[in-house]
């Protein structure tokens, strides 16, 4: 089963390695991945991204993959649609 994990983070350099490595390391595949760049002119400059992830042996749980990517430095917002469909 896969999951869509929307996800803000800062432009900077090695921000997406940091960001796909993590997912792979803790046991997700990427299905897909569509990204949009906003640039505020002002240093404020960030990307969304959205991610479509699925657990490779089915044990994982997206929930805590995505407290994870929180924690990643430069991630401005994580929402997963499990979490925000279950609220």
């Amino acid at each position: 089963m896969s999951n869509m994990i929307h996800i803000q983070i800062d432009r900077a350099d090695g921000s997406l390695q940091r960001l796909i490595g993590l997912v792979e390391r803790r046991g997700f595949e990427i299905h897909g991945m569509s990204m949009t760049d906003f640039h505020t002119g002002m240093g404020g400059d960030w990307r969304t991204l959205t991610l479509n992830v699925a657990s490779r042996d089915g044990t994982r749980c997206v929930d805590n993959l995505g407290r994870q990517i929180d924690r990643l430095f430069g991630v401005r917002r994580v929402e997963d649609t499990a979490s925000a469909n279950a609220a």
